[in-house]
């Protein structure tokens, strides 16, 4: 990958090194001598200089528990050996991306992702769908052949895409089923929430026809604003595809995930209807590849 790399055999060893220079990713094994991989973690976490940088823990071992401690200890991702290369690559691109998004932003908007993050971690069935949001939306703009500024658009607001839920209670937000009557109303508040919290950055202009619209429908029965067509804005069409595939495969409270072949039929029923047949058939006819990275 071009990158030069060092390692280090012990947890203290790790902690000096990246406190004389602080890497763009830390792999980190869970099992290590004298102190652990999650201790390293919290306290590479700990610190300013490491808060914002991507750890990615790696472990033999592989059941729920130990992606519970991964994840409380501050990791960004969690691989179960033997790691797969093409797999293991894929994800340190993610990362090492993400870390390249967090180096460019000002501060207000990095404690924006912050919140996006907070967002998500409430929920475990959400646990990383805004990261695989922003990866698959940004190879679908590659594959619609978009310029760079908008793949970086799909990419960040992919991943904030749902920072407006911060303002939905969490008996709502959590709620094991269907919701009713006002809760809808509540729920689809978010894209405004979103939009107004993300406003003030200067940095944001680009992002918050994403936030806004991303629940539009193709036949314009979506929400908040009805819009149709190409009315709605391209990268929302992107993104809104990618966001519904993603809940599609993976399990919701209220349902097992479906398959990916329910999933693409799902898709294929709704298309100029829901959603943009041109964004369904560019997601569709790559899923290989985007599975490859990681994404589905």
């Amino acid at each position: 990958m071009g990158r030069r790399s060092c390692s280090s055999s012990d947890g203290p060893s790790a902690l000096a090194a990246i406190d004389k220079e602080t890497p763009d990713l830390v792999l980190l094994d869970v099992q290590m001598p004298g102190m652990d991989g999650y201790e390293v973690c919290r306290r590479i976490k700990a610190g300013p200089r490491g808060r914002l940088l991507p750890v990615v823990m790696l472990t033999a071992l592989d059941n729920a528990n130990d992606r519970v401690l991964a994840l409380e200890a501050g990791a960004d991702d969690f691989m179960s050996k033997p790691v797969d290369r093409i797999e293991l690559v894929a994800r340190v691109r993610s990362a090492l991306r993400l870390k390249a998004v967090y180096d460019t932003l000002d501060s207000a908007e990095q404690v924006i992702f912050s919140l996006a993050a907070a967002v998500e971690a409430k929920d475990k069935y959400t646990e990383k769908h805004t990261h695989r949001v922003a990866e698959s939306a940004r190879h679908v703009g590659m594959k619609l052949g978009l310029p760079e500024r908008a793949l970086d658009a799909l990419y960040r607001g992919g991943i904030i895409h749902d920072i407006g839920k911060i303002g939905v209670p969490d008996a709502i937000l959590l709620k094991p089923g269907p919701l009713a009557g006002d809760e809808v109303r509540i729920m689809r508040a978010h894209t405004t929430i979103g939009e107004s919290i993300v406003r003030p950055l200067r940095s944001g202009a680009n992002l918050l026809p994403i936030i806004r619209n991303h629940h539009e429908h193709f036949d314009g029965r979506g929400y908040p604003d009805g819009l149709a067509g190409r009315a709605i804005p391209r990268l929302a069409r992107i993104v809104a595809v990618c966001d519904s595939y993603d809940a599609l495969v993976t399990d919701r409270p209220y349902r097992k995930a479906r398959t990916v072949d329910e999933a693409i039929g799902t898709l294929a029923d709704g298309a100029g209807k829901q959603w943009d047949p041109e964004v369904v058939e560019a997601l569709v006819g790559d899923l290989s590849t985007i599975t490859a990275l990681g994404v589905a």
